[in-house]
């Protein structure tokens, strides 16, 4: 089996990667931290190559996509995983950076992922995409404007993408996970309900994509408040959201 996994230095991205190893897979691995992403290769029993990118950066992962395809052939599954997070505000001049570079990274990001890959996978009949939303793109948070709609943005990419290849053998998947333990959620300064561990994270995952689900919301909690978020009218979500604890807002520079 061979897996392309985006973000793979830390987090969810890393957890993949240790999930798909321990079951023998060929692992093609993109992070921005060479010396983070060298650490997550030299612990994984498998066949793994690494490549030190940001997928803002198209011809990037253009090129490790074909590199990638030349050692191993065309992917059984390509995860979009990678992704950034910062509080912003609007009203904050200095925070349009963020804004540019969060909906780049979490949305266009995600589309250099997949399409060096389509038409091998198209050629060959089978595979996955699989991309990394997230609950917070089902409605807009106060404080992660910009974090919130590239999710958004991603789920309705990655809805129209499925559809498009729905007569390819290509299947897509949408994973929107709550509350996860990474580096990025390590900084929220709130209570997070249903936090799961990035293992467990990462096992859960996996078997979505092995079921070829079109569209998961995990753990089963968040998917239960998921589904009640989407029903909330307006006028309370809004009660609801003024006085809710924001993100705290970065140096847009650690994008």
């Amino acid at each position: 089996m061979n897996v392309f996994i985006t973000g793979a230095s830390s987090g969810i991205g890393a957890a993949l990667a240790r999930h798909y190893a321990a079951r023998g897979a060929r692992l093609g691995l993109t992070g921005r931290n060479c010396e983070r992403l060298d650490a997550v290769v030299a612990s994984l029993p498998c066949t793994c190559t690494a490549y030190v990118l940001d997928v803002r950066d198209a011809a990037a992962l253009q090129h490790a996509a074909q590199d990638f395809m030349q050692k191993y052939g065309a992917p059984d599954i390509v995860i979009a995983n990678a992704g950034v997070s910062s509080g912003t505000l609007t009203e904050h001049a200095e925070d349009l950076p963020a804004f540019r570079a969060i909906i780049d990274t979490n949305l266009l990001g995600m589309v250099h992922t997949f399409q060096p890959f389509i038409a091998a996978m198209r050629e060959q009949g089978q595979g996955s995409l699989v991309g990394i939303a997230s609950v917070a793109g089902l409605r807009g948070l106060p404080g992660a404007g910009a974090y919130s709609a590239s999710k958004a943005a991603a789920i309705s990419y990655l809805e129209s993408l499925r559809v498009e290849l729905a007569t390819s053998g290509i299947s897509v998947t949408t994973l929107c996970p709550g509350y996860i333990k990474t580096p990025m959620t390590d900084v929220n300064p709130y209570p997070m309900p249903f936090l799961l561990d990035a293992d467990t994270a990462a096992r859960k995952m996996a078997r979505a994509i092995a079921q070829r689900r079109r569209y998961v919301i995990l753990p089963w909690q968040m998917a239960l408040l998921g589904r009640l978020m989407k029903l909330i009218p307006a006028p309370l979500w809004d009660s609801a959201m003024k006085k809710a604890p924001h993100k705290p807002r970065l140096d847009w520079d650690w994008l």
